[in-house]
């Protein structure tokens, strides 16, 4: 392993409004990708466990705690990757790898995201606390899986796709079979973005000896990925019929299974931007989802 970037463990000398610019970008929140990648699932999950009317408690407290709970992941994953990121072109400017912020600063704001995300959870039920245990855990612990495994997307998947099985013991305080389903389609899901992602770092990647998916898949990429997005775009359709959905939803799906073609178009160079792009372009396809659920519901 490569020793941390002197620094990355001392007090920053950085003026005030510098020190909570690199907080800030510590938690990603000035890219809002990952939280919207993580709402839509969530809001579809309230959506069917609400039947079209989750409550709005529910809805602003999920919402809240997905945003903390992102940013506590992301805390933690440049935690984790402190001696790696230096490494890398994209994330060598991220405020643990370039000494801006130090470690104890990072633990620190991961416990105070941590603590606020418990508050907020208690606002629930008693099933939904104990689920968000388990939430805790796994995003927590996924950063560490790219050091053993070359599928932490999959880890990935469970720990953003948790608040899905969180949702349903909200609003309905019990697990029905469908959510768990729900939880399945999005972990595929998680694997082909993020995927997408990884492919702009391969190579950095297989320097650092991170694993990943676009490692694994190699020169096969873009046929697995592609399979895989079959297979989303399937369980979503499956998901629909047992839920009694109509012609929005399925209309929402098919614009998904067009944005899902488009991103096979941007990867077919294997281009690094090309590739973030396509990356980038499953908020459009989430959002498609949901607003086809959603209208679904609301004219039917």
């Amino acid at each position: 392993m490569t020793t941390p970037p002197q620094g990355t463990t001392s007090t920053p000398k950085t003026p005030p409004a510098a020190t909570w610019g690199a907080y800030w970008r510590l938690m990603r929140f000035d890219r809002p990708i990952g939280s919207l990648l993580l709402l839509w699932p969530t809001w579809l999950a309230l959506l069917l466990a609400g039947g079209g009317r989750p409550s709005l408690k529910n809805a602003l407290v999920f919402t809240a705690g997905v945003v903390v709970m992102r940013a506590a992941g992301c805390v933690m994953n440049d935690i984790a990757d402190r001696d790696f990121d230096p490494h890398v072109e994209r994330t060598r400017g991220r405020p643990l790898a370039s000494g801006e912020l130090g470690l104890r600063q990072a633990v620190s704001l991961f416990l105070v995201l941590m603590a606020i995300a418990f508050l907020l959870v208690l606002l629930t039920n008693a099933l939904t606390v104990k689920l968000a245990l388990v939430g805790a855990a796994l995003a927590s612990g996924y950063p560490f899986f790219k050091r053993f495994t070359h599928v932490p997307q999959v880890v990935l998947g469970i720990a953003f796709g948790w608040g899905i099985p969180m949702a349903f013991a909200a609003e309905t305080a019990a697990v029905p079979v469908i959510a768990w389903w729900l939880l399945a389609v999005n972990t595929v899901w998680s694997v082909v973005y993020d995927t997408q992602y990884a492919m702009v770092d391969r190579e950095d990647d297989r320097k650092a000896g991170i694993k990943s998916t676009a490692i694994l898949f190699g020169r096969h990429d873009r046929l697995l990925i592609g399979l895989l997005q079959l297979v989303f775009l399937g369980l979503m359709a499956y998901i629909g019929l047992t839920a009694g959905r109509g012609g929005w939803y399925f209309s929402g799906l098919a614009v998904a299974a067009g944005l899902s073609a488009y991103q096979q178009y941007l990867m077919r160079d294997r281009e690094l931007a090309a590739c973030f792009r396509a990356f980038l372009n499953n908020n459009y396809l989430g959002l498609a989802l949901f607003l086809g659920l959603f209208l679904d519901y609301a004219l039917s």
